[in-house]
């Protein structure tokens, strides 16, 4: 019993020394094996490790991407003089963890506030060399990729490495905006005021040159049909005459009848005339005719 009691009592014991001797690295982290407050090893691959109970410890980093996001956008200064708010974002993660553990005590608040620093004094100095157009669109992309080679050369010094810094809005203060609002609402009054004008110009232009071409194109019309009334009128004398050669006798009776046709169209006309004048000689029958002939 003695003997089954001290095997237990070492079986404890050893699993108590293993507990306390064996550690695992996850994939998505670092770990550090320190030794009485000195870094002794570095562990990058996930796996089983052990170290010295109660001589050694071990401290855990992040290995995956973090981001940097600021709760409030920055104020900065244009080439122009002109103040800009700009909301940005960092995207970094540890490289190294020895170099980051000895820069910032492994702290990531630490860590952010440096790198903030670095990222604000490259874009003061970027956009102090450059016009609200070149922030806004001209070279956006262009300064996005200098601040993160900066930002990245400097972040080296710390065992992290700094994979994109974006500008997510570049806005001008409310005041600056307001004002220019108001200016552009103004130029684009002006410019609907132009070419309102311009159309109403073009307007009465277009209505002159209708009216003109109708005008000629009703003289032309009215020459045209003159001329064609003209033809008409000496077509039918001529017809007229042709027949009156022929028979003037048929000719003097159809110009009789035309001449009643026109004189009575209303049974309300009133002729008064002498009974024997020559205008009733058709009137009179065959024999009226032939007595107002001879």
């Amino acid at each position: 019993m003695k003997n089954l009691g001290a095997s237990v009592l070492v079986v404890i014991v050893f699993l108590v020394i293993a507990s306390l001797s064996a550690f695992t690295v996850d994939q998505r982290e670092y770990a550090i094996v320190f030794r009485l407050g000195e870094i002794v090893s570095v562990k990058k691959q996930p796996g089983l490790y052990f170290k010295v109970p109660l001589v050694e410890n071990v401290r855990y980093f992040e290995k995956r991407i973090v981001t940097l996001d600021w709760v409030e956008p920055d104020r900065f200064i244009t080439s122009e003089k002109k103040n800009v708010l700009v909301d940005s974002f960092v995207k970094w993660r540890i490289i190294d963890p020895a170099k980051y553990y000895v820069s910032v005590r492994g702290d990531e608040a630490q860590a952010e506030a440096r790198l903030s620093q670095v990222v604000n004094d490259g874009l003061r100095a970027e956009f102090g060399k450059r016009t609200i157009h070149d922030v806004i669109s001209g070279e956006r992309a262009k300064i996005m990729d200098i601040l993160r080679q900066k930002a990245n050369h400097n972040a080296g010094q710390m065992g992290i490495q700094v994979l994109d810094v974006r500008l997510k809005r570049v806005d001008l203060p409310q005041e600056v905006s307001d004002s220019v609002f108001q200016r552009m609402e103004a130029e684009r009054k002006r410019v609907a005021n132009d070419l309102r004008s311009q159309g109403a110009g073009a307007a009465e232009k277009i209505r002159a040159d209708a009216d003109k071409q109708k005008e000629v194109i009703i003289a032309e019309a009215f020459r045209e049909a003159q001329r064609i009334k003209g033809e008409g009128d000496a077509k039918a004398s001529e017809t007229y005459a042709a027949a009156y050669g022929r028979n003037p006798e048929f000719y003097a009776f159809y110009r009789s009848l035309e001449a009643y046709r026109n004189s009575f169209r209303s049974k309300a006309d009133v002729m008064v005339l002498d009974p024997g004048s020559d205008f009733f000689k058709y009137m009179r029958g065959a024999g009226g005719a032939k007595a107002a002939k001879k």
